[in-house]
């Protein structure tokens, strides 16, 4: 079994090397938005668009012209992947996978090929081109080989990720257990055993904060060293609401695996669950305001990160997921099988209309979830993610 999985660490650049890796960051940024604006020219003048190997040529005349020379003293490999990060984008674009590209503001850049770079796991540091050994924060030791590493900048730090392939057995869960789980918003998740995870909610804690020092952001004069504190200011706060969320999914996926081999849940599209309710001038939308406040509950508990999370744990430890239609699971009756909205009148309770079973209403529905989930494998209605599915299963996670 090929195994891809990397490893995430703080940075500690001297000033004059943060100087220089933050010059790179901008020149990686600078070619990426100046080659989708002309991509984007093209697009509305209906000419053909550029493959990575003709925005390699407009590079190299990038790097010697006299307005952008200064891309000539970045290392050629990261400007290089920016445009073919840009390629990507335009064909995913095309085929219908995505949007439109957008104009980047973050600061990353990547070396794709381990001959670009080094790591001394030893001493925890990286050898960058044109930048030297660089130390970072080593919290544990890197295992595999390393194949590529990314440098990128969030809440004012620096940190590196490195990702690494190595070759292991195939792994066997040490549990035999199967369990359907459901998600939500007063509950995070519900086991179809009776356990419950209460959601850690971090934007709401922090959300009357986070509104007052943008308050204070919009009375400062923009772009003043002022603005620039208070604008670093919130980053940070956003960084805090990411990292509590993070941890939390991290901490219950990781119970949740450890236990169960088999875990069922809901194919929730997220997306369209969290679709504005505003609708147009002609057709304005109903409940606008109960709805952003629903949309921002849900984006708040992360159940897509969660379920990527599950999966590819998972497939480390030799369990699966399986992904059912989540019609009904919160309706229907695990006793006489009987599906009526009046079933579940309330959020919390959940009383059968028909034979008069009453439960808690989310454990319910995992167990309705978990029924699915063994319809599912015995008729092979959907499909299954895990490693018994895949010859050779190859799993990425910036762990």
């Amino acid at each position: 079994m090929r195994l891809l999985k990397a490893y995430r660490f703080r940075l500690e650049p001297a000033p004059t090397v943060a100087r220089e890796v933050g010059r790179v960051a901008g020149c990686c940024r600078f070619v990426f938005n100046r080659a989708l604006a002309l991509e984007r020219e093209r697009f509305e003048n209906k000419e053909k668009h550029l493959g990575y190997a003709e925005w390699c040529k407009v590079l190299t005349s990038w790097r010697h012209a006299p307005d952008t020379e200064f891309l000539a003293a970045a290392p050629i490999h990261p400007l290089q992947q920016a445009l073919k990060d840009l390629d990507r984008a335009y064909r995913n674009f095309f085929e219908g996978r995505a949007d439109l590209p957008r104009f980047k503001k973050h600061d990353a850049f990547r070396y794709p090929d381990p001959k670009q770079f080094a790591v001394d796991d030893r001493h925890g540091r990286v050898r960058l081109p044109k930048l030297g050994w660089v130390r970072y924060r080593k919290s544990r030791s890197v295992s595999g080989t390393p194949k590529q590493l990314t440098i990128s900048r969030q809440g004012g730090h620096w940190f590196v990720s490195i990702q690494t392939e190595q070759q292991v057995a195939a792994p066997v869960h040490p549990a035999n257990s199967a369990v359907g789980l459901d998600v939500g918003v007063a509950k995070f998740a519900a086991l179809s055993t009776g356990d419950t995870f209460a959601p850690v909610s971090s934007f709401r804690k922090y959300e009357k904060k986070l509104a007052r020092e943008q308050r204070k952001l919009a009375r400062k004069v923009k772009v003043s060293q002022n603005w620039r504190k208070q604008k670093a200011r919130i980053a940070t706060l956003h960084e805090k609401i990411a990292r509590i969320r993070n941890d939390f999914l991290h901490k219950t996926s990781t119970t949740i695996s450890k236990t169960h081999a088999m875990i069922v849940l809901e194919d929730l599209s997220v997306r369209s669950m969290s679709r504005s309710a505003r609708g147009t001038v002609n057709d304005p939308g109903r409940n606008v305001r109960a709805k952003s406040g629903l949309n921002k509950s849900i984006l708040d508990q992360g159940w897509a990160e969660f379920r990527r999370q599950l999966e590819y744990k998972q497939t480390w430890r030799g369990g699966f997921v399986v992904a059912v239609d989540p019609r009904n699971t919160s309706r229907t009756c695990p006793c006489c099988g009987h599906i009526s909205a009046e079933n579940r009148k309330s959020q919390a309770v959940f009383r059968c209309i028909r034979c008069g079973y009453a439960a808690d209403a989310d454990v319910n529905a995992a167990q309705n979830i978990l029924a699915a989930g063994h319809a599912v494998i015995a008729c092979g209605e959907r499909a299954l993610s895990g490693p018994s599915m895949k010859q050779e299963p190859s799993v990425s996670e910036a762990a």
